[in-house]
Order: C-alpha cells, then sequence, then structure tokens
C-alpha cells in the first residue's frame, strides 16, 4: 500500500503551555518521520480547515460558540484538563480539516495518517474534554454518512475510552465502534457491557483492560474480537482513534506495548483494509512522549506499507480475561464461536 500524512505546520499554533499535549506533539512526529527512511515513500498532504458546516454534523452550535468566543475572549481553560488559547478554534477546524482530508487520499490509493492536534476522541457533541475540542474522528465518518456510506468502522486503540466518539453513535449501526483502553482509568467510561442502545445496540464494542497489558494481549483483542466482528459486519471504511498513549514509556498510561504491539495491530489494521478496497486511515489522538509516540507511528506506517507480519513476541498476555469477557458480550450480537 502506499502511505501519506496529513500534517499542517500551525498544529503548533494551538499554544496549551506545560502540558503533556503541547504544542511540539506533532513536530515532533514529522522531524523523526523526515529522518527516517519512510519519508521518501510518504505523500504529504497540507490540509485546509474543517468548514463550521462540518463541526455542526457533530457538536452542537452551543459548543462551537464556546470555544470561538473562549478563544476570542484570549484563551481560558475549558475544563481543567483542556485549554483554549488564542488560536485554538482556527487550529481545532484545522485539526478536523486535517482528518477530513484523510478520506479524499484514498482515491489515490493511499493509506494516510493524520498528524493532528488538539485531539478528538473525547469531545462530547456539546462540550469539550480531555485535551479534546472537536472530535475530528466523529466528525470525518458523520461526513461520510453523508456522503452515503452506511457502514463504518472506528477502531480506538488510545489508552483512554473514546467516550466522546462512542457517545456521537450509540444508537446508531451505520457507526461499528471499537475501544481497547485501560480500566480504571480516565474518563471512566467504556464497560464492556456498554453496547449501544436502540438501533445500535452491538454496534459498540468496549474491550476495558487492566494496566500493564503488553503486545500479546492487543494482538489477542484483534484476533479474538475485532477482527472477526469486523469481518462479519463489513465495512465501507475503517477509521482508526490512533492513540500511542499505550506505549510503555508514554507518561499518561500504564500498558507496556512497544513498537512491535504497534506493528501487530496495523497488519491486522491491513488485512481489514482488504475488506473495503484500502479505505482506511489513521487518526492522530494521544501519545505524550515524543520519541515513543513518534517511533509508534512509524511502525504503523512502515507495517502498513510492506503489509509484512509482524515476527513473534515472547510476553504472556496478562488481559486475557478482559478479552473473554468482550467474546462472551458480544457474542450475543455476533459469531465468536
Amino acid at each position: 500500500m502506499d502511505i501519506g500524512i496529513v500534517y499542517h505546520d500551525e498544529y503548533a499554533e494551538h499554544r496549551t503551555g506545560d502540558h503533556p499535549e503541547g504544542a511540539d506533539r506533532v513536530a515532533a512526529v514529522v522531524e523523526h518521520l523526515r529522518a527516517s527512511d519512510v519519508w521518501p515513500r510518504l505523500k504529504v498532504v497540507t490540509p485546509e480547515p474543517a468548514t463550521e458546516a462540518d463541526i455542526l454534523r457533530v457538536h452542537t452550535a452551543e459548543h462551537l460558540q464556546t470555544i470561538q468566543t473562549a478563544a476570542a475572549s484570549g484563551g481560558r481553560w475549558i475544563d481543567p484538563d483542556t485549554f483554549v488559547s488564542p488560536r485554538s478554534y482556527d487550529i481545532a477546524l484545522l485539526a478536523a480539516g486535517g482528518a477530513l482530508a484523510t478520506t479524499e487520499m484514498w482515491s489515490e490509493g493511499i493509506v494516510p495518517f493524520a498528524l493532528v492536534r488538539p485531539p478528538g476522541h473525547h469531545a462530547l457533541a456539546h462540550d469539550a474534554m480531555g485535551f479534546c475540542l472537536f472530535n475530528n474522528v466523529a466528525i470525518t465518518a458523520m461526513r461520510l454518512l453523508d456522503e452515503g456510506y452506511e457502514r463504518i468502522a472506528i477502531i480506538d486503540w488510545d489508552v483512554h475510552h473514546g467516550n466522546g466518539t462512542e457517545s456521537v453513535f450509540y444508537e446508531d449501526p451505520r457507526v461499528l465502534f471499537f475501544s481497547m483502553h485501560q480500566s480504571p482509568h480516565y474518563p471512566g467510561t467504556g464497560a464492556v457491557t456498554d453496547c449501544g442502545e436502540g438501533p445500535g445496540q452491538g454496534y459498540t464494542v468496549n474491550i476495558p483492560m487492566p494496566a500493564y497489558c503488553n503486545n500479546n494481549d492487543y494482538a489477542h483483542a484483534f484476533n479474538m474480537v475485532i477482527e472477526p466482528i469486523v469481518e462479519q459486519y463489513s465495512p465501507e471504511a475503517i477509521l482508526v482513534s490512533a492513540g500511542q498513549d499505550i506505549h510503555r514509556d508514554d507518561p499518561l498510561g500504564d500498558m507496556m506495548v512497544t513498537e512491535l504491539g504497534f506493528s501487530y495491530m496495523a497488519w491486522h489494521c491491513h488485512r481489514m483494509a482488504r475488506l473495503c478496497e484500502g479505505r482506511i486511515a489513521f487518526i492522530l489522538e494521544g501519545g505524550y512522549n515524543r520519541q515513543a509516540n513518534a517511533e509508534a507511528i512509524e511502525t504503523v506506517l512502515r507495517t502498513m506499507a510492506t503489509g509484512e507480519a509482524p515476527r513473534a513476541d515472547e510476553c504472556s498476555p496478562r488481559g486475557g480475561s478482559s478479552v473473554s469477557k468482550a467474546r462472551v458480550t458480544q457474542s450475543a450480537y455476533w459469531y465468536l464461536w
């Protein structure tokens, strides 16, 4: 597969001060990629901002106005974790635009990774939280639905539960949402029994995992839960909320995943992308150790480009019971035995 990134220098203009989600977070990834042998293979796209109409596909007008007003007033804290600086509204539009730009690269046969900030998967329709202002992946999925797509899978491997994305699509069978996340951990949502409501029942798949899960735990979750369900769902597109804060060196998580674990997950994504003619996109969420985040993203891109199966890992999984609970819960909706 051909690979690409979506990136804009102005992402650094979302100023958060001394904060894990700092201004240099995305620039550090680009600097790392430029020094690697992956860089010559990448198509690099500079995005345009999303429109207000794009944002309003997911968010309320009141929420949009709150972010706009906070920025215009010189900036303020929206919640204890989430800061809006003077340019944050414009940059949040640019982040959503970067996520939207990934789908425009599919016609060229490119698998894109949107290196955007601020991240998005905690943002609710009516509120910002957890460093997130607008929900980039949900906005992208909603535009695809408006364009006529009928089945979209979202896979969230961030260490934190993607509560905002889940809430947007909790009653919508057109979006199959997966979240693997450390539990207990912020934001405290994502129970294994939370499976959707109404027509969306069975289309939310939560895999809460204990701290210190490793490469084999994540491979096991893909093998036993995610890939079998995705195959039955047969999506027309796959979006990945890619949070590299599951890395063992990340300061905001307690997982033990290494580059090999990201290779496992990317390899499964490569396989699943064949179900939808290669229409898969990765959208940056967390990842706060600059070096670990960059190396994990390089691994994802390299694996998607080659499709090579990763070597076996020798670590023993410790999250098997979590995966088993998810299998039992989801067997009410999908064939997993």
